[in-house]
């Protein structure tokens, strides 16, 4: 059984009981920035075990009458045909996708927001056609000259003011993106000052999980963070906002603290005077009250902060990047005593590569049993860990062959002659396809694949960097992949 650190019923209560106590502390309408991910936030579900990935938009889900939901795109992400790199689709396939995904749950999307919008941006008017034929509203927003310092220039009728006003009928009201660089503030602004000049009691609040503005600034949870954000020279920090208006320590992050003044006198230009004395005040983040289980949260993070690294090397050496990535992650670790020979499975691959001379993976598995599996004629080192973990779970003795090799040498026919590889070993996904069919004769491979499941949240380590169909099943089955940055022959990566 998984050790839980996370009660994600109590955050579900009090994150909701917060957002409405923050609509209620304005009198009005609320417009929440939401940063990250508001489903699928893997991250936050291994670092926070027992946070569940779809949590945000369920707690959203217990506020879905008063809620209103408001996607904004960058114009110019339109006309690059930016791409999401966790999902290699564009940003605006990604609009039409979350606006689905958001109604499956319930929510109401009121509209899209088309930002940094010029007369000349053909394909942004293009999308916004598209979207008036599905029937979505879309309203424009202009780019202003000198933004975000000049701020007279922002706060009149030449900045905001030239935005479309967004017409929006709930006391909630989400403001989010497919990616950062959006323009979710300068919406949130750019209403508040429309919805000030109408008469209007509005807010402005913050939500994002991470940093966890509660917890020390070198927790593990925290430090997982940095690491994940290490491409983007994020850096967390003390707000010295906070600390010298209570007195107290909060941690948040560079870019936030260093636009607080901007942000703190656009507020009195539309409101008379801020209601925020810290960018931490602006947040509405309860996720840290929620852990029950510190001990676990720690070592979840760090585990997390491992696989950074190693992802970082990877990435680095298949694309031919300098280091700055790794070296900023390495920098975390040393600093806080994190040895990559703390995941098990890195250290156990990698001894047993060296007595065996070949690539080998190993998964560390629910119970804790590691189960390592090498590379030989028939299979690269992932199908046969793979193999012999679902055996070990199904209870089939080792010995047993699951899929006779009169049945995988014709399939490596086809992959050399006729299909132009150079591997003639099986990966992971052809070494499954050739057991299902073991499974319509054998019960031993019918019992073995049963077992798939079972590997959902296993960690693993490869000493080698695997094959992108390999990749593509770990991420497809939930499995935590690593792997030492060594191509064992470029083709075989590939």
């Amino acid at each position: 059984m998984r050790k839980i650190g996370f009660d994600s019923e109590k955050y579900l209560n009090l994150q909701s009981e917060k957002i409405l106590e923050r609509i209620d502390e304005f009198g009005g309408k609320l417009y929440i920035e939401f940063g990250g991910k508001l489903f699928d936030d893997f991250h936050a579900s291994r670092v926070l075990p027992g946070f569940a990935p779809d949590n945000k938009i369920k707690m959203l889900g217990k506020l879905k009458d008063r809620a209103e939901v408001v996607i904004v795109i960058n114009s110019h992400d339109i006309e690059r045909n930016k791409v999401r790199a966790d999902l290699g689709i564009t940003y605006d396939l990604d609009v039409l996708r979350l606006i689905d995904v958001f109604k499956s749950y319930g929510l109401y999307v009121g509209s899209v927001v088309l930002a940094q919008f010029t007369e000349e941006n053909e394909p942004a008017k293009a999308f916004e056609t598209k979207l008036a034929s599905l029937g979505i509203k879309t309203y424009r927003h202009y780019p202003i000259k000198g933004y975000p310092n000049n701020i007279p220039l922002i706060v009149s009728e030449e900045g905001y003011g030239k935005n479309d006003f967004i017409e929006t009928s709930r006391d909630l009201v989400i403001i989010t993106a497919p990616g950062p660089g959006s323009g979710k503030m300068a919406t949130c602004l750019s209403q508040l000052y429309q919805e000030h000049k109408r008469g209007h009691k509005v807010g402005y609040a913050k939500y994002e999980t991470f940093p966890v503005w509660n917890l020390p600034l070198n927790h593990m949870v925290n430090l997982a963070y940095e690491a994940a954000t290490a491409d983007l020279n994020d850096v967390n920090m003390i707000d010295p906002w906070h600390l010298a208006a209570y007195g107290k320590q909060a941690v948040n992050y560079n870019r936030d603290v260093e636009i607080f003044p901007v942000l703190n006198a656009i507020f009195e230009q539309i409101m008379g005077k801020s209601p925020y004395k810290s960018p931490t005040d602006m947040g509405v983040n309860m996720a840290g009250y929620a852990i029950s289980d510190d001990a676990v949260c720690v070592e979840a993070a760090k585990q997390e902060i491992i696989r950074r690294y190693f992802k970082a090397l990877a990435r680095e050496r298949r694309n031919d990047l300098d280091s700055s990535e790794s070296d900023k992650i390495a920098l975390i670790m040393k600093g806080n005593n994190v040895d990559v020979n703390e995941r098990k499975v890195y250290e156990i691959a990698n001894r047993v590569s060296l007595e065996r001379n070949c690539p080998v993976a190993a998964i560390e598995l629910e119970d804790g049993t590691i189960i390592t599996g090498k590379t030989n004629e028939l299979f690269g080192c992932s199908s046969s860990m793979i193999l012999n973990a679902l055996k070990y779970l199904a209870g089939i003795d080792d010995s047993v062959e699951l899929i006779s090799k009169n049945s995988i040498y014709p399939i490596q026919d086809l992959k050399i002659k006729y299909l132009g590889s150079m591997n003639p070993r099986l990966h992971v996904d052809e070494m499954l396809i050739a057991l299902s069919s073991s499974a319509e004769h054998d019960e031993n491979a019918a019992l073995a694949i049963k077992q798939l499941p079972k590997l959902r949240d296993c960690e693993v380590h490869t000493t080698v960097m695997l094959a992108h169909n390999d990749e593509k099943f770990y991420r497809k089955l939930g499995i935590r992949l690593t792997s030492n940055p060594i191509f064992k022959d470029r083709k075989d990566s590939h």
